[in-house]
């Protein structure tokens, strides 16, 4: 961070916690309702890549909570037009991460929402929409579930590491995922792949996996989750800062040896 710039303070990071928890929260319940009721309603980058009614209408209430609890704020979402605010807090909105699994009545399915201030993300939310479990971190001041507070595994060897990941839609980098997953796969534990890059990071952060790496990801599908996997004590890169477009999170021993494996 640039000298000039002043970084936001823990209270921000508080505030805006408890923001982001009530109503992802909420959305979560809306979310909830449709589980196993869920019909496509249009596609985005491929044929694969679906768009429900309660995606949209999700995104729609999770703007309406915000803005009525901080007026004048940038929301940038997956579905719907980006709100530009004025007041310096930003947030970046996963109506339902999973939204191949929720239409499939898949139990891995969530909400994501991460607030900045000056462009660093100081909070974030996620909810297991089945479990009904909220993952949550503000900037400095741990990660957590249900309240309580969470900590990545101290995994030392990436032979006993179980490995979260995902897939792209795009065909030709499915390609070049599973040769990653060919190299991975004799040299870890297990690999899992849940559908929902946000759970897989909150996972991280709490010491369900013990890593996680994927391409393709988009701001909305890891924003929260990296600051949750990185208060619980993991070490995270995303594709803002790698330039590569992935997203990996890993218990800091087996960080390292996970990466040189992804990247081949």
């Amino acid at each position: 961070m640039p000298s000039s710039v002043v970084p936001p303070s823990a209270t921000e990071g508080d505030h805006l916690v408890v923001v982001a928890v009530e109503v992802a929260r909420l959305a979560a319940t809306l979310v909830r309702a449709s589980v196993g009721a869920a019909a496509s309603t249009r596609t985005k980058s491929s044929p694969t890549d679906v768009v429900t009614a309660t995606d949209v209408e999700s995104e729609a209430l999770i703007r309406r909570e915000l803005l009525e609890r901080c007026p004048g704020s940038t929301i940038v979402g997956e579905e719907l037009d980006d709100d530009r605010g004025r007041n310096g807090v930003g947030w970046i909105v996963d109506p339902i991460d999973g939204t191949v699994n929720f239409l499939y009545d898949l139990p891995v399915v969530s909400v994501s929402i991460a607030a900045t201030v000056g462009g660093v993300t100081v909070a974030g939310a996620v909810v297991d929409i089945v479990r009904d479990e909220t993952f949550s971190a503000a900037l400095g001041r741990g990660a957590r579930r249900d309240g309580v507070p969470v900590r990545a595994r101290d995994t030392v060897a990436l032979d006993q590491a179980l490995i979260g990941t995902g897939f792209s839609y795009s065909s030709e980098r499915r390609a070049q995922q599973s040769e990653i997953l060919n190299r991975l796969l004799p040299v870890s534990r297990d690999i899992r792949c849940m559908g929902s890059a946000a759970l897989n990071l909150c996972w991280v952060g709490c010491g369900r996996l013990d890593g996680y790496y994927e391409h393709d990801t988009k701001l909305y599908d890891h924003a929260a989750g990296d600051l949750i996997a990185s208060e619980g004590g993991a070490r995270v890169d995303d594709p803002a800062s790698n330039g590569e477009g992935l997203s990996i999170a890993a218990s800091a021993a087996i960080f390292d040896e996970l990466r040189a494996v992804v990247d081949g």
